[in-house]
């Protein structure tokens, strides 16, 4: 048994990550851990003071798309919980791709860890031109591409890709399984490396904000949703404070970061 088994959260042996019955499963584990809960906090924290500071003189919507287990609805009570499958503790149903929003709407959308599951991010950024209103935007907190990142992210997940050389935005073939896994890179690609393309076909979008995440210590050791937290929550004080000292290290440590898309009002 390889070492990733041993560490995959035990509730989840034998369960599809992107099959639908995980939620239940990553909602039970979220309860039961606070360091993730601590960090997902801080994500949706950090996603409404950009709101704030990008589209704050912007009425309209404030909506999560690919909530899944997310707990942003019950730290900021007006924001909507949807995703694309329905659940019992979501507000709504929305397809990112092909959302049932009216035109113009929208203030902000949120999208924590879901951005790479989109398979044809060009039909959401046509999307975001169409439901968001001038001067609104959208708020992505996806894995980053760092020197720890590349390494981890290739290996933990082998439901999900993660490659920097794809010619493709959206997911990547894996003739092994005859299918096709999100890419964990698509960040990377868009914005980044892809930088020029995206301007060119969305000249209405502009990249406003984009930065790495500091939390990486504590999401590494809290094990995610996934895996089994592997130090004691009363180390937290610690793992922030090193955090901290380390800040200057998150460009080549950081597991996430966020990136900023606003609607231009002219």
């Amino acid at each position: 048994m390889s070492l990733l088994n041993l560490l995959l959260e035990p509730k989840l042996q034998g369960i599809d990550l992107q099959g639908f019955d995980r939620i239940a499963l990553h909602a039970e584990i979220l309860a039961q851990k606070p360091l993730i809960r601590e960090v997902f906090k801080e994500f949706y924290d950090t996603s409404i003071s950009l709101d704030r500071m990008y589209f704050d003189d912007v009425a309209g919507y404030r909506i999560e798309l690919g909530a899944g287990t997310s707990l942003f609805k019950k730290y900021y009570s007006d924001v909507i919980s949807t995703d694309v499958q329905p659940a019992p503790h979501l507000d709504a149903v929305i397809d990112a791709e092909d959302m049932n929003l009216s035109d113009e709407s929208v203030r902000a959308l949120f999208g924590i860890n879901c951005f790479h599951h989109f398979a044809d991010p060009c039909k959401f950024f046509a999307e975001l031109l169409r439901v968001l209103k001038p001067g609104g935007g959208c708020i992505l907190i996806d894995p980053y591409f760092g020197v720890l990142s590349r390494i981890l992210y290739k290996r933990l997940f082998s439901s999900e890709a993660y490659d920097c050389s794809a010619r493709d935005w959206g997911y990547c073939a894996d003739h092994a399984r005859k299918s096709a896994r999100p890419n964990q890179a698509l960040t990377y690609l868009v914005f980044f490396r892809d930088r020029t393309k995206f301007d060119t076909l969305f000249p209405q979008l502009e990249i406003v904000h984009s930065r790495v995440l500091p939390n990486y210590i504590r999401y590494l050791l809290s094990g995610g949703l996934n895996f089994r937290q592997i130090v004691p929550s009363f180390l937290t004080p610690l793992l922030r404070r090193s955090e901290v000292a380390l800040s200057r290290l998150a460009p080549i440590l950081g597991l996430h970061h966020v990136v900023v898309i606003r609607k231009r009002k002219s």
